[in-house]
């Protein structure tokens, strides 16, 4: 299978914000799970906590994606043991992710990732991993079929200091926009911050008092 044609794989359907702020890591993501024309479930959820502090969306094919998700789970909690509880480096976490797809690039997982949290020494970090390997860190970034749709909002409104209470209404908006615009994305949005208080999936009631849905 060509490059291409595996991108494509990954590019239909879905969108996933993730927002690094000043205070705190932003990650956002529609609950839509396509197949071609066909809707294969609305209720899917494309953020996955991965320890107290870090956390990642899924981009591409789910069965691959939940590998990832479980690799990157077992390590975390293992450094845990052998540092005497003390937390993985979201860099690390995002090198280990960029480490699996290098080393399956033979039989490649098509999935694109965005690992992000928050390091009580390094502060927050977020980081774009795609199904080759490459990992940057980013200050914002989307993946998904709507994307397109979804930057043209965060080009916009993302400033350097911008605030966690800032880049959850941006984030919302840019995926509620792609969802008006992109057929491959819907059903509602999830949204997660991870920040000095760790790893917070918000409620619906949550999401209500940001943004109208």
């Amino acid at each position: 299978m060509s490059r291409a044609n595996i991108e494509n794989k990954i590019l239909h359907g879905t969108t996933t914000v993730g927002i690094r702020a000043s205070d705190g890591v932003v990650l956002c993501a529609d609950m839509r799970a396509s197949a071609g024309y066909f809707i294969a479930n609305n209720n899917t959820m494309k953020i996955q906590k991965i320890d107290d502090h870090a956390g990642l969306t899924l981009a591409g094919g789910v069965a691959d994606a939940q590998n990832i998700v479980d690799i990157l789970r077992y390590h975390a909690g293992l450094h845990r043991v052998e540092r005497d509880g003390a937390p993985i480096g979201i860099n690390s976490l995002a090198r280990l992710c960029s480490l699996i797809f290098h080393q399956n690039r033979g039989y490649p997982f098509i999935a694109d990732i965005l690992v992000g949290g928050y390091d009580d020494s390094e502060g927050p970090a977020l980081f774009n991993i795609d199904m080759f390997g490459s990992v940057e860190p980013k200050p914002y970034v989307t993946t998904g079929s709507g994307s397109p749709v979804a930057y043209g909002l965060l080009e916009d409104e993302y400033s350097p200091d911008i605030t966690v209470s800032e880049a959850k209404t941006i984030a919302l908006r840019a995926v509620r926009a792609a969802i008006v615009r992109n057929i491959g994305t819907g059903d509602g949005i999830n949204l997660a911050v991870m920040d000095s208080g760790g790893f917070r999936l918000l409620t619906d009631e949550q999401k209500k008092a940001v943004i109208k849905l």
